[in-house]
């Protein structure tokens, strides 16, 4: 049985890789998309300060449809190449926004959000979604944010192949 645990470190490239092998555990052995995207979103919302919003979008062969998520309502659907998740999942490339107010087409879903992350999902050439964090400080994320939400992104990503989380790291 998975237990969550606090990550007591100061450095942030530790508290990601405790995070990371915390979301291993948690994910280890499942491989329903929907079970393992809730438990991770839940997981990542209670350990990262200063977030509002974090979940996922899902690819649906057409547009990005919301997923599990943690926070206030969100946008349901998101077309591809529009706001930070539509632009994430095209240029197949993570988007870190200090100010997404001022990020072309930004979708505000949440007004209180002031700057977010998003990791694109692929498995090979299939576009599978958005990691999509959003924190209503300017300027929250940084390469070390974006370093650690990658690799916790093979992590889920891994899971969903073969419930085998090995070679995620």
């Amino acid at each position: 049985m998975f237990e969550s645990k606090p990550i007591a470190t100061g450095d942030k490239a530790e508290f990601y890789a405790q995070l990371r092998e915390q979301a291993e555990g948690l994910l280890a052995g499942e491989r329903d998309r929907i079970a393992n995207a809730a438990n991770l979103s839940a997981l990542l919302f209670h350990a990262l300060g200063d977030v509002n919003w974090l979940g996922f979008y899902f690819y649906d062969g057409q547009e990005l449809v919301v997923g599990p998520f943690q926070g206030k309502p969100a946008c349901v659907r998101i077309p591809l190449g529009k706001g930070v998740c539509g632009t994430a999942a095209t240029l197949r490339r993570t988007q870190l926004v200090g100010d997404v107010h001022a990020f072309p087409g930004h979708i505000a879903c949440d007004s209180a959000s002031a700057s977010e992350i998003v990791v694109p999902l692929y498995e090979g050439d299939e576009l599978i979604g958005v990691l999509d964090v959003d924190s209503p400080i300017l300027d929250r994320f940084d390469p070390v944010d974006q370093t650690g939400l990658e690799a916790i992104a093979r992590v889920f990503l891994a899971s969903l192949r073969s419930g085998q989380l090995a070679s995620a790291a």
